[in-house]
């Protein structure tokens, strides 16, 4: 069978790849995309969507809580965890179905199947025993990365956040191994649903790479919340239990933590396996079953018709990096426009509990950065919780070039730390200042005033 002619080829139905395709059928190419599992990827189907619903689910229990110290009486609230699943996955199977129904309307003609590269313009889709080959002046390779389990013994027993997801029943018990956002996040999920929370870290604390007084405030508001964490922990393996009613997860000690489930958040890696890619010529960095494709900041492999975008180049892994990275090939490639994605000053956040979010710079990577900076920071109570008693702080803080007065990072612990963050990524992108900060009238009574009404500084000297 003759090979199909397409102006780009995209492997990979995730966002970045749905986004890189419908863009470039929009500028008028002929485009295939494909896909060995359901459409939309990881943030889709087992990662973003999911997980911030059942953030969501969850949060009721905060909400039923705090209640009563506003008057109200609510007797005999209990959370039915199969129906919150079961309503996460019918939300699930719908958005795929707009996903489907999106690619439809721009042209873009999708294949099932497992996809590898024949040579720089050959893509071979197999799929039941079947196999077509599909030609293309210029592939994309945007299949994302999954999740990654320590080889230790036993880890066989363990789950990841697929299967966690999508657990049938809730678990009295849950040991989370790893600190970084997935886990915190999970932690939140489980601990808000009743269940007993174990986070064990490598670190000495949670959310390595974020402000370490950010990452030591949460910590503290994890113990508050009743998750037993434990820092400078090695995992040594996984066994279960003689009557094989639950699990242990044995440290590098030898102490021994039963649990009912075991839940690794200990990263992902690229899902650049069986792709042919370092046949084609693509250049990997790193282990060559799990390496992250080598591109330019156009997003261009070593062959120059071949791009890649996404947590495949394992660059800054967020969702809308890869939607970005995506547009901007289609822009160049077919809209006459050469693009690039600036990585700088992407805002993200842990919807964990209690938020956390932030855009820019750390204080400590201003300091390494050589930056002669002025630090500006406060931690109050929210107004919510004088009245529903619960112990937790709101934490803000501000990091300023001191010479320019240019913003160079913005923090946040506490409610609504992600919505805000968003707004605040705007004026840090467009360079604003201290001054122009404290220039903006206060919206009161709010948490996100304090961002306008932030002095003195904590003067620090690089």
């Amino acid at each position: 069978m003759e090979p199909l002619d397409f102006d780009l080829v995209v492997i990979g139905a995730g966002s970045g790849g749905v986004a890189a395709s419908r863009r470039a059928a929009a500028l008028g190419a002929r485009v295939a995309l494909c896909e060995a599992g359901r459409v939309g990827g990881t943030c889709v189907l087992r990662g973003c969507v999911p997980k911030k619903l059942l953030v969501y689910g969850s949060h009721f229990r905060d909400d039923l809580d705090d209640a009563a110290g506003f008057g109200w009486q609510i007797d005999g609230a209990r959370l039915d965890w199969p129906t919150l699943i079961a309503a996460k996955d019918r939300e699930i199977n719908r958005l795929n179905g707009v996903y489907l129904s999106m690619l439809r309307d721009s042209g873009v003609q999708l294949f099932n199947g497992w996809a590898r590269l024949l040579d720089r313009h050959t893509v071979e889709v197999v799929a039941d025993g079947k196999s077509q080959r599909l030609r293309g002046r210029y592939l994309l390779v945007a299949t994302g990365s999954s999740p990654h389990k320590p080889e230790i013994p036993g880890a066989e027993l363990g789950i990841t956040s697929d299967e966690a997801l999508s657990l049938r029943s809730l678990p009295a018990r849950v040991i989370i191994v790893g600190g970084g956002y997935i886990g915190v996040e999970f932690a939140g999920i489980f601990s808000r649903a009743g269940a007993h929370v174990t986070q064990v870290v490598r670190c000495d604390a949670v959310l390595r790479g974020f402000d370490e007084e950010l990452r030591q405030a949460y910590g503290t508001e994890l113990a508050k919340r009743g998750i037993t964490l434990r820092t400078g922990e090695q995992v040594a393996a996984v066994e279960r239990s003689a009557d094989a009613s639950h699990l242990h997860l044995v440290l590098g000690s030898g102490e021994r933590i039963a649990s009912d489930v075991v839940l690794f958040a200990t990263g992902r890696r690229p899902n650049t396996l069986g792709l042919g890619l370092a046949e084609a010529g693509v250049a990997l960095r790193g282990p060559s079953e799990h390496g992250a494709i080598v591109v330019s900041e156009e997003s261009r492999t070593a062959v120059d018709n071949i791009f890649a975008i996404g947590d495949c180049t394992d660059r800054l892994n967020l969702t809308p990096v890869a939607i970005a990275e995506g547009r901007a090939v289609a822009a160049t490639l077919f809209g006459g426009q050469p693009s690039r994605v600036d990585h700088r000053n992407v805002a993200t956040a842990v919807f964990g509990a209690p938020p956390l979010a932030c855009v820019g710079l750390t204080e400590e990577q201003a300091r390494q950065g050589g930056h002669t900076i002025d630090v500006y920071a406060t931690r109050f109570r929210p107004m919510k919780h004088t009245l529903s008693g619960r112990d937790t702080q709101t934490l803000i803080k501000l990091i300023v070039d001191r010479p320019s007065g240019r913003v160079l990072g913005c923090h946040m612990i506490g409610a609504d730390a992600p919505e805000i963050m968003q707004a605040l990524a705007i004026a840090i992108t467009c360079g604003a200042t201290k001054a122009q900060f404290d220039a903006t009238i206060a919206l009161h009574p709010t948490a996100a005033e304090e961002f306008v009404l932030l002095r003195p500084p904590r003067t620090v000297a690089t």
